[in-house]
């Protein structure tokens, strides 16, 4: 309950042009039509099997097909095993299907999809599509954007496969539901006089995972702030708790780092 009124304060106290750039989950708004967009993301998260802590490294291209479809590609790599190295590879894709617009805000639905292949080690009971499983998600993700404040919620089914040449146990439920529910504000500027000035969002996400063969769940708070710089320039840091967790995970706690830039109008 503490949580919830902690996100029932933060709701009622964001009056008022947010930006949907979250850093963990991805709202249903796509990235600009014909636009390329580079990104990395690193992450340094408490290491639960062992001493020590495990880095996450994973590049990533988005390309904004058109309005209403975006794809991106990433590669997963981790020091999970012998140092540094390349673990795996994933590919996105996002439908916008339901857009309504109003003068000082909007509402946006969109489907989902994610297939990842990864040769690292089954290790923990939780499925990760983004560095620990080969699997596939599909869901469902809608993004309500009032002023300066966006909010949006994801649910989606995932399925793990084998991992190359590690097989997925049998006593572990490879099928799973992901929600997440996120909220954001832009706190900076708080009037616009040009696009080169930096934006400032914070930003509160949660996100959590139950396996359906056994009822096994977690569910993780994720506090960041974000700058978004000249339009193009995008820095987010983020910190992840574990709130609670009835499964083994290989990671919990961490801090997260993501730059990104976008080129508009790449492609036509």
């Amino acid at each position: 309950m503490k949580y919830l009124s902690i996100v029932f304060l933060l709701l009622v106290s964001f009056k008022v042009d947010a930006q949907e750039l979250f850093v963990v989950t991805e709202p249903a708004s796509n990235v600009p039509a014909g636009s390329i967009g580079i990104r990395v993301g690193q992450s340094l998260m408490k290491n639960q099997l062992e001493s020590g802590s495990m880095y996450n490294l994973t590049p990533e291209v988005t390309w904004g097909i058109n309005k209403n479809i975006m794809v991106r590609t990433s590669a997963f790599l981790s020091n999970q095993e012998n140092g540094l190295g390349l673990k795996g590879g994933g590919f996105y894709a996002k439908y916008r299907f339901f857009s309504v617009d109003d003068l000082q805000s909007h509402f946006r639905m969109a489907a989902f999809g994610r297939y990842s292949y990864n040769n690292s080690f089954i290790n923990q009971e939780a499925i990760d599509l983004m560095g620990g499983n080969s699997g596939y998600e599909a869901g469902l993700v809608a993004t309500q954007l009032i002023h300066k404040v966006a909010i949006s919620s994801s649910v989606s089914y995932a399925r793990a496969l084998n991992n190359s040449d590690y097989s997925f146990p049998d006593f572990l439920g490879n099928s799973a539901v992901n929600y997440t529910f996120s909220v954001g504000k832009l706190m900076y500027p708080k009037k616009y006089t040009s696009f080169k000035q930096t934006n400032i969002n914070a930003m509160l996400e949660f996100t959590g995972q139950t396996i359906t063969e056994n009822g096994k769940s977690y569910l993780d708070v994720v506090p960041s702030i974000q700058f978004i710089i000249n339009s193009q320039a995008r820095i987010d840091l983020a910190y992840k708790k574990e709130l609670y967790s009835s499964m083994q995970r290989a990671t919990s706690d961490g801090v997260f780092l993501k730059l990104e830039y976008t080129f508009f109008n790449v492609t036509k």
